[in-house]
């Protein structure tokens, strides 16, 4: 099957709401209105419940934006979603990260140029994407970076973008074409 399993949505499909923030969305990020909300937001209710979680996540999150798009980057590499980690090498960009972070971040933990901090939060999503859980050697290595909230918001992140991953990858979703 080529093209996306559920087609994006007009304004009708998605309502005025959805269909102006993808529009914005679009010019703010580079791109076409991004395919995913114009998908998701077929969901109408469910769409915005989503939204605003994921907005609690990226961009109000707590962890600073950098590192928040290392390891959303780490997660879309790991799962292979190409649409994720388009997107957010994009806005990767415009946290700060430059070509040589991106690279990093498709290397791993190991890879040098780290630091110890970004180092151990690579490290966790490596092995949450692997093991879906954390041993306490790893849980005591990110701890000694991340207070408790920080710990749980970057557990949820990780999981997070898994989750999104899977759902572009059924809907067969092909990165969004620049304007």
């Amino acid at each position: 099957m080529s093209g996306p399993r559920i087609a994006p949505g007009g304004r009708r499909d998605v309502g005025l709401a959805t269909w102006l923030l993808s529009r914005a969305a679009g010019r703010v990020g580079g791109t076409r209105p991004p395919a995913l909300f114009l998908v998701l937001g077929r969901h109408r209710r469910l769409f915005h419940g989503w939204l605003r979680f994921a907005g609690r996540l990226m961009p109000r999150g707590t962890l600073p934006r950098r590192e928040t798009e290392l390891v959303i980057l780490r997660v879309a590499h790991l799962r292979g979603c190409a649409y994720e980690f388009e997107h957010h090498r994009r806005l990767g960009r415009r946290a700060g990260l430059t070509p040589a972070d991106v690279a990093r971040a498709e290397a791993g933990p190991d890879a040098d140029g780290w630091t110890e901090r970004e180092r151990a939060l690579l490290a966790a999503v490596d092995a949450l994407h692997r093991d879906r859980d954390l041993d306490d050697a790893r849980w005591r290595r990110l701890r000694t970076h991340l207070d408790e909230k920080a710990a749980i918001e970057l557990l949820l992140l990780a999981g997070h973008y898994e989750m999104l991953a899977t759902t572009i990858t059924a809907l067969r979703l092909e990165p969004d074409p620049p304007r």
